[in-house]
């Protein structure tokens, strides 16, 4: 893999999430970890041509007045979810990334997401739309400049905004919808200010959240004009996981599923947004539309997302699947996942900031569909099931479907 510096810019850049992403790079980079969860260290990407972990530079927009390594430390000590001594000694590493954090945008990210924000490190309270994508595009030009950046790729991990009203009226092109930033109020969420932003100056743009980020239709003419590229939204990194491992199974038997019932609870920062319930429902819309896709009809569902504060960055997922079998007998299955949210979202995080960089280094340009597997509602892939999502991303790296390894030839 040829060396270059990409920068790896994070919204939300000292939550739980991002904390975790810049723990585990830089104990990747110093060999301090083994690469486990990594879907890039499969043997099947050895020689696709990708970043190193030691090519990636991190800086990042934030709007709480928080260090990163105490965030992380919160992560070993509140949820024994790192190890203590590893924090020690990735903390140099944490605090020179810190320095690169720079004030983020609080318009349209509702008044839950606003309360979290801290005074004196200079979120702007009162500036336009324009002017926000104007101050996000001077940072991301000093970082790309301060660090002789060949690309930077922008990877949304912010707490989940509301959802946009008539968000599929927005216009379809992007000379009309640009437009929209000189409109007061201004429709669109700071997950599509950055998006604008990042795009425009030629920067790939990731959306691991539910929010509405590139979404519309007209980031994909402003991409393929700057000639970059984007992906999401929402990390598929839990209960719905197993959501689009299950279903299918259910659909190739010929099992109806009758109900299907999720009870979400977890206790960090992004349950305590998600309990908001302008919020909760931009998640719970993520989570619970993918089984009448998989399946060809809608069961009855229920999803519920609630915050225990004790958990703290763990959290549990219990699902009941009421299906009826031969001779119209009701049968039940049911799971619980239990896992550490951030770490299971951050190598999903650092799997899409490579595979996009190999994106680009192959040309290609607008929307990323063959990492349909990353994400709850991979934005223009009707596919949801995970093994075909899996089997898109083997044909994007050359390596399609291999034959059963139980089948003799």
């Amino acid at each position: 893999m040829a060396s270059s510096r990409i920068g790896l810019w994070l919204i939300g850049a000292r939550g739980g999430v991002a904390s975790t992403v810049v723990t585990g790079l830089v104990a990747l980079r110093q060999r301090l970890i083994p690469p486990i969860g990594l879907t890039t260290e499969l043997p099947d990407f050895k020689n696709l041509d990708m970043p190193d972990w030691s090519d990636f530079v991190v800086g990042g927009h934030e709007i709480r007045n928080v260090r990163l390594f105490d965030e992380a430390m919160d992560l070993a000590t509140r949820s024994r979810a790192i190890d203590v001594e590893l924090l020690r000694r990735v903390e140099p590493d944490l605090n020179a990334i810190d320095r690169r954090i720079r004030p983020g945008t609080l318009l349209g990210v509702g008044p839950t997401i606003a309360g979290l924000a801290s005074d004196g490190i200079g979120v702007p309270r009162n500036e336009t739309p324009r002017e926000a994508v104007a101050r996000i595009q001077k940072d991301l030009r000093e970082f790309a400049a301060a660090e002789n950046l060949e690309h930077t790729i922008v990877v949304n991990v912010a707490s989940t905004e509301p959802p946009v009203a008539d968000a599929a009226g927005l216009p379809t092109e992007w000379e009309p919808f640009q437009r929209l930033l000189d409109k007061s109020p201004c429709p669109l969420p700071a997950s599509s200010l950055y998006a604008v932003a990042a795009l425009d100056l030629g920067c790939s743009y990731v959306n691991f959240t539910p929010s509405l980020g590139s979404t519309p239709a007209a980031f994909d003419e402003l991409a393929r004009a700057r000639r970059s590229r984007h992906m999401g939204c929402d990390g598929k990194t839990g209960e719905t996981l197993m959501k689009s491992v299950l279903a299918p199974m259910f659909a190739h038997r010929h099992l109806e599923v009758m109900s299907w019932v999720g009870h979400n609870i977890f206790g960090n920062l992004d349950g305590r947004v998600l309990d908001d319930p302008a919020n909760k429902r931009a998640k719970v819309a993520s989570k619970d539309h993918l089984l009448g896709e998989i399946l060809g009809y809608r069961p009855q569902t229920h999803v519920s997302i609630e915050h225990i504060a004790s958990l703290g960055d763990w959290k549990t997922a219990w699902d009941h699947i009421h299906f009826r079998g031969f001779l119209g007998t009701p049968m039940v299955l049911q799971f619980i996942w239990q896992g550490c949210d951030s770490l299971l979202a951050a190598p999903l995080v650092l799997d899409l900031a490579r595979l996009t960089d190999a994106a680009r280094r192959r040309g290609e340009t607008g929307p990323m569909t063959f990492l349909a597997g990353f994400f709850k509602s991979p934005r223009g892939v009707a596919e949801q099931g995970f093994v075909r999502q899996f089997e898109m991303l083997e044909t994007w790296l050359g390596n399609p479907s291999k034959p059963n390894p139980g089948e003799r030839n």
